[in-house]
This record gives structure tokens, sequence and C-alpha cells, in this order.
């Protein structure tokens, strides 16, 4: 009897001992984060991320859910549905595809949640909503920029070769010029100046 009361005591104590809690899944993007999409076409960059156990190895058949923002900059999934819930595949990953964004540019997030058991994790995928041509026009501008300052750098060489011919041409002469009291020939570029010899 006495062993038996102690073996009850030993698995009163055993249950009151503190459940640890599993470790949460690791979530990673491999496509999507920071993707810029061209609301005029509608169309958007597929997301896939990536699911893996505390020791970074992949995690098949976790289900996943991406959701979308309801207002402001997003889009939405097949039949206008703001989430699409998926599983992941034998390398643990999973992808957001069939997304198309609206007509409304402006940062959002994609949240995206995973489960496996009783093991969960969660991360936060940023992107852009914008027009066609604002991811181009800096870059367009810029090769503006470096065109213009190739013709100017072209013309002043160009100018600088001229001016030396005159000012060799006009300050040597052929001896049949002798008019000492003319002004010598001087040009100037920019911030530097060409003179005849003296």
């Amino acid at each position: 009897m006495r062993f038996a009361a102690a073996s009850v005591g030993v698995l009163l104590a055993l249950s009151s001992l503190p459940v640890h809690a599993q470790m949460p899944l690791n979530i990673i993007v491999v496509e999507g984060d920071g993707a810029i999409n061209n609301i005029r076409q509608r169309t958007a960059r597929e997301t896939i991320v990536q699911v893996e156990d505390e020791n970074h190895r992949p995690v098949a058949g976790a289900v996943v859910t991406f959701t979308l923002p309801t207002q402001g900059a997003g889009g939405a999934f097949a039949n206008g549905a703001q989430t699409l819930t998926v599983m992941t595949n034998a390398e643990g990953r999973a992808a957001a595809t069939g997304l198309r964004v609206n007509k409304i540019a402006g940062n959002w997030s994609i949240r995206v949640n995973a489960s496996f058991g009783d093991r969960t994790g969660v991360v936060s995928i940023s992107q852009t909503n914008a027009a066609a041509g604002a991811a181009g026009a800096g870059a367009a501008a810029g090769a503006a920029i470096s065109t213009k300052l190739i013709i100017i750098v072209a013309a002043v060489a160009g100018a600088a070769a001229a001016g030396g011919a005159i000012a060799a041409t006009r300050g040597g002469g052929s001896g049949n010029n002798n008019n000492s009291s003319s002004a010598p020939t001087t040009i100037t570029l920019g911030g530097s100046t060409v003179g005849s010899p003296h």
C-alpha cells in the first residue's frame, strides 16, 4: 500500500510539472518581399515561402494561409478572395498563386500564417503597388541626364580643339600680318581660358 501511495504521489507530482510549449515554425520568404507590382497590368510577382522547424529543416504538409488587406492598396486571389490556403510541398514551400493587385497605389503587406500540428508561425511580406511609369521614371531621368552630359563633354572637347587651332593660326601667322597692336585671341570654355602665345 505504501508503494502504491508513493507511486500515485510521483504521478501527481509529474502531472503538475509545466508542459513545455512546442518550438514555433520558422517562415522564410523565398520570393515576393519588396516586390513592386504594376497596377496597370494588375499582375503581381508570385509569393513563395518556406516553412522550417527549429533546426532549419523543411516541414512538408504544413498549412499555410496568405491573407491580403481588405482596404487600400492590395489585391485579391481567385474569385475575389482575400485569403488563400495551401499545403507545403516536400521542400516545405508554399506559393501564393493567382494574385491580382488592385488599382490603388501604395505599400501593403501579405500576412502569412503557417501551422503544423500544434506548432505555428507567422510572417509579414511587404509589397508596393505602383503605376507602370513610376518605377522606370528614375532610370529614364538618369539616362537623359547622362546623355546630356555626354553631349556637353563632346561639345566642350570639340570647342577646345577648335580653340587651340584658332589660337595657333592667329598667334603664329605667316609673317604677313605683323600688326602688333591687335588684341590677342582668347577663348573661354567654362572655367578654362585659352589665350594666344605671346
